[in-house]
This record gives structure tokens, sequence and C-alpha cells, in this order.
């Protein structure tokens, strides 16, 4: 055991998650391990290692397992997990369901799992380690429970029933880490939604006990519990109410520190601190949640919008509840030729009930899938213009996938356009991979999303029309060949309030754009699967400037507003974006690095921008945001930080004083 995962066992144990006996040695086969690969080179960001052609994607490599689940551990390291099942690559002779993929060579290593994490979920700790709840029961070839059949392992694959299952991982670059199982959940969850909290710990939701296509009351887990360990789960309505579409709900921590949550049509506010549920209007449509799968994410945060959280929702299917299959498991009639939906919706539960329509996407699209951009636009790819998530042994199955007619163009939205203008594929190509259920993907430092995954079937199969897919892509964005900024001064982490830094811009950073069109994005890209990133988000630093006659600048950059509900704590990354380009992101971490109630101190006080006398003329003088001081806007639901009308008036006095260049 490394130091690093005995304290973890320590700080654990004391806070009763486990028992101070607990065993924490991994159930581990001895993995195949490749030569070291050359690690990436510290330091301030430079310009990108790879080089990609924008608008496009690249088929890159191999993903050793079947991409169902992925995050991005370290700088250089993704992450996959896969279900039980034959991959061919294997750890010691039994087939590889987790790999460890450096995105600088594509080299891949093989992970032990001891039990089986089909459709499991995760998300990532305040101490940068990665946690993965839930899963299946063990299985045969072919995804089958023969009767009798051991829930402790058997022949081929000697898995273990992953019900309960909780596993943790300390990212890596030295091939060093791997998973280890901690002692099981009370309670079985399939398809559960995990989601950061404040304090850095994690928010467990839902699922079901032994799956199925869509939930039945037989089987639902209409509860939440918290890791670390608070106690017992706690009954949750909505999941009661929302029957049969209530698996992997979606859920996301809001500004007001309550949670958003959205289940078959259903949603709501949640205190979660005192368990109290505040009914919204039924989301417009279509269902959006598990397996109509539609794409959803919330906007990036930003001074402009005082750090709002607006949750966008595009696509899905628009069936009622008794339009589901009548037989968990499988579907009863043919779903796969079923239109998806293309209509967007999004709300801001902070500040208003009521859902606003968004543009439309060209397609109906379900398993659609979206992946922050540090620009503040968001990529939409993946997903099918036919039928669902899932799969089943229907007469009327595409082999056996309840989806079909992929659709590989991707999307881009940019929230400021003008309404009917926001979706565009303008200098985007198509993929050449079809990534239908079981796909995945996330944001890389370098700007580029890496995308993986796809296997509409029990277990490994190549023989049909939609396979067990294993390629590896990358998509590169429109400012993906540009020239970087290369800031110097970044921090490695970031204090809730606190003193502003300063970031070194240099003339040829700035050779294209003005200082004055630079903004600082900490990004987090969130745990991936079944088209969801479960605790991306985006948030813009408020910032201010200084432009040298010289042509160089410096930024001045405030900490994290004083309110980690705005983004919780955690590791992340840094861009400085100048220009719509974003530099390289650097790896920093977000509050205390601790389980805790996160310090919080009052925003230091930006100076006022200025631009040298020539370039002032042809650009807005002008910091963007309040000091750092906003808190998010929060509506009369809101358990924690409310902005009064004084502290809102206060604070777009100061905005409007800092704009006029006033020295405050």
């Amino acid at each position: 055991m490394t130091c690093r995962k005995l304290l973890l066992f320590l700080a654990l144990a004391s806070s009763s998650v486990l028992p101070a006996s607990a065993n924490l040695t991994p159930h581990k086969r001895s993995p195949n391990v490749n030569p070291p690969p050359t690690k990436r080179q510290a330091g301030a960001p430079g310009q990108p290692t790879k080089s990609g052609v924008p608008g496009t994607f690249e088929i890159v490599g191999n993903s050793g397992a079947s991409a169902q689940q992925m995050f991005l551990g370290t700088p250089d390291r993704v992450y996959i997990l896969d279900k039980a099942e034959g991959n061919p690559l294997q750890v010691n002779g039994y087939p590889a369901w987790g790999t460890e993929i450096d995105v600088s060579t594509n080299e891949v290593r093989g992970m032990f799992l001891y039990s089986n994490t089909f459709c499991a979920a995760g998300n990532v700790l305040a101490n940068g380690s990665w946690v993965n709840f839930g899963g299946n029961q063990a299985v045969s070839y072919g995804g089958l429970t023969p009767t009798g059949f051991s829930q402790t392992g058997g022949p081929p694959y000697n898995d273990a029933d992953g019900g309960k299952g909780v596993r943790i991982l300390d990212p890596c670059d030295d091939q060093s880490c791997d998973w280890i199982d901690l002692p099981e959940m009370t309670t079985r969850r399939w398809y559960p939604t995990i989601e950061n909290l404040e304090d850095g710990s994690l928010i467990v939701i839902g699922g079901d006990e032994w799956g199925g296509y869509v939930n039945d009351p037989s089987q639902n887990n209409p509860t939440y519990e918290f890791f670390p360990s608070q106690g017992a789960p706690i009954g949750l309505n909505i999941l009661l109410n929302s029957m049969p579409c209530n698996l992997f709900p979606l859920t996301w921590l809001l500004p007001s520190g309550n949670l958003l949550i959205q289940s078959n049509w259903m949603a709501e506010v949640f205190d979660y601190k005192n368990a109290v549920e505040y009914p919204l209007p039924n989301i417009p449509n279509a269902v959006r949640v598990y397996p109509a799968s539609g794409a959803t994410a919330m906007l990036p945060l930003t001074p402009a919008n005082n750090w709002t959280a607006t949750v966008i929702f595009c696509g899905g299917t628009n069936l009622e509840p008794d339009q589901w299959p009548d037989q968990p498991g499988g579907a009863s009639w043919n779903i796969a030729a079923y239109p998806a939906d293309n209509s967007c919706v999004k709300i801001s539960p902070d500040v208003s009930e009521n859902w606003e329509y968004d543009d439309s996407i060209p397609e109906g699209r379900s398993m659609g899938q979206f992946i922050i951009l540090p620009d503040g636009k968001l990529l939409l790819l993946n997903g099918a213009n036919l039928g669902t998530a899932g799969y089943g042994n229907d007469s009327w199955a595409i082999g056996r996938s309840y989806a079909d007619s992929p659709v590989m163009s991707p999307l881009i939205y940019d929230p400021n356009a003008p309404a009917t203008q926001r979706f565009s594929r303008n200098g985007l190509q198509a993929s050449t991979v079809p990534r239908m259920y079981h796909s995945s993907a996330t944001l890389l430092p370098d700007g580029s999303v890496f995308v993986s995954g796809s296997n509409p079937n029990p277990d490994y199969d190549i023989s049909v029309k939609y396979p067990t897919e294993y390629r590896t892509e990358r998509f590169y964005p429109l400012y993906y060949s540009s020239r970087r900024p290369e800031p110097v001064g970044l921090p490695s982490t970031l204090s809730y309030g606190g003193p502003p830094f300063d970031v070194q811009l240099s003339a040829q950073d700035l050779a294209s754009t003005s200082i004055s069109n630079c903004t600082v994005a900490v990004m987090r890209t969130g745990f991936s699967t079944h088209a969801m990133n479960m605790g991306m988000r985006m948030v813009e630093l408020a910032t201010s400037y200084t432009g040298n006659t010289d042509g160089s600048g410096v930024l001045h950059v405030a900490q994290m507003p004083p309110n980690p509900a705005i983004f919780q704590p955690g590791p992340a990354m840094l861009f400085v974006v100048c220009g719509g380009v974003p530099s390289v992101g650097e790896w920093i971490m977000v509050g205390s690095g601790q389980i805790e109630q996160q310090p919080l101190s009052t925003a230091g006080v930006l100076p006022a921008s200025s631009l040298p006398a020539s370039a002032a003329a042809n650009s807005t003088n002008g910091s963007t945001g309040t000091n750092g001081t906003g808190t998010g806007n929060t509506g009369s639901k809101s358990a924690a930080v409310q902005l009064t009308a004084g502290s809102v008036a206060w604070a777009a006095l100061l905005g409007a004083l800092v704009l006029l260049g006033a020295s405050i």
C-alpha cells in the first residue's frame, strides 16, 4: 500500500465510512505493466504536443476495454471502466475490465477489477481520489447469470457481484496505481448518480437492484446516501414517483447549495441538508433521463451571469410512462425504429421555476453528449437518430441494439449567440465511428476531446452491425491549431476568496487580440458514462487587466468566488483564453484538498482595468465580474447563500465603477 493510500484509508476510517480494521488490500491478479512512458513536461503551459486538423476527428488508438465509463485522472491519464465481458486485452489470463491510457503515447495498461462494474457510476473527492459505486451481479458468457450461479464469482470471468460495490483509485502517472475495493454499500445500486458536494464529499442517488431496460417497483431503490458515510440511506420521493425512467437521475449541485434533480418527466429542487423536496414543472417535450438519454450540461458559470446555474437538455425520447416496455429487461415493441426528439430546453432553478425553450438541434438525437470546451462553447457529439440506449435479444433489435441511425456529425453550441444561431456545424466534419450505447467522452488539457466506447451488446461481440468498439478518437475544436497563449504565473491551487493573482501574457500571446479579450476558465471534466459527465462544470473567474505599451499585458485574476457550491473542491484544469483560443490547461487543486467544510475568505479587490491610450480607443476598458465576490443567483428555495437586494445593487455598482475605469 502506498503512503497516499494509507493516508486515505486513515482519513476514511476516521470519518466513519470504514471500520478501523477494514482491509484495503485489493483483490488483484498481477496486471500487465508496460515500460514507463515519457512523463509530461512540468511547468507553465506551452503549445500542444499533438497536431490535429481543426474540426475533425482522428482515430488515435485502442482502449483495451470498451469505454462504458471514463474520466481524466491526471493530465496524462484517461481511465476506463467496462462491464464484466470477454475483452481481448488480458490481465494475467483474464479479460481486462478497466484500462489506463497514456494520452501522450496512447499506450494502454490493463487494470484489474474484482466485481462487475456494469452501469456503475463515479465522481471525484476533494483530495483527488475517484470513487466508483454499484454495478451488476456476477455474470457468465453473454452477460448471463445462470441459475444457481455464485454471486462471489465463477467461470469464465471469475467476477464478483458489483451491486453494492465501492471502488477507489488514486490516479498516477507511473503505472503504480490500481483500483481498491472498499467495504460494500448496504444497498444495491445499478445506474446510480453521483454528484460532488460543497465539502468535497459525494452524494449517491437512486438506481435499481437488478437492472433491466427501465425500472420497476419490485427493485426500485428510491434513496440517497453520502460518501464518506453519514448513515443509512434516506428516501427520495421523486424517485418513487417518476417510474419507470428514474435511472441515472440527472443531478447538479446549484450555487444555492441545493440540488436540481430531473427524472422521467419530473424535476425538483432538493434541499439535501434539510431533506426537503420542492417540485418544479415537468420538463417539456421529452424524457431526457436514461434510457431516453438526452444530452445535458450545466452551462458555464461566469461573472457576466453572476455565476447563475443554467442547465440545458437536448434530445431524448417523448414516451409517456405507460409506453415503455411492460417486461423488465426487454422491449415489447420496435423502439429501435422510434424517432428521437430534437428539442432543447433549459432552466435556471435558483432564479426561476420556468422552463425555457432553446434552439432545437438539426435532427433528433438520443445518447448525444455535451462536452464543455474552455472557450465556453459546448460540443455535442455521439448518439443516434432512432431508438434509445439499451440492448436486448429482440427480433427487431439491430443485432442487440435498441438504437439505429447513428448521428456522427458533431455540433457546437454557443450559449452567447443570438437565438436561432446557437448550434453550428460550420467547419466541422463527421466522425467515421458510430458512438451509440456505452460511449463516453472527456476534455483533455490541450483542449481536444477524447472519445471512446460504444457496445450495445451483452458481451464482447464484433459480428453485429454495431460491434464492441475499442477505437479511440480525438476531436480537435476549431481553435486547436491556433497559436496558444503561454501564460506565466498560474497557481497550482485556488482558494474560495482571498487575494487575487497576476498572470503575465506576452506580446506574442496577444498578437491577434487584446488583453481585454482574455478570460480565465476553471474546468472539471467529470465522470463520463451513458451520455453524461457527472460533475462536469466550468467557472469563469473574475478578472481585470493592465495592457502594456509593448503589446504584453497582465491579467489580474480573482480566486474562486467564496461559495464552494459554485465549483466544488477537488482537482480541475485552469485555462487562459484569449480571443477564443485557450492555453493548454494547467492541473490545479481547488480548495483545501481535504473533505471538509472549505475555508472561505473575503474576495480580494481587483485593480481597475487599463490599456495604453492607443489601444484603449479600440477596446472596451473594463473587468469581467465583480472582484470574485459573486455567490451565484439564488431563488426563494435557497438553503445556502442568498444575495440580498442591497448586495446585488452594491455588486452592480462595483461592476459599473470598474467598467468606467474608476479606482475603488
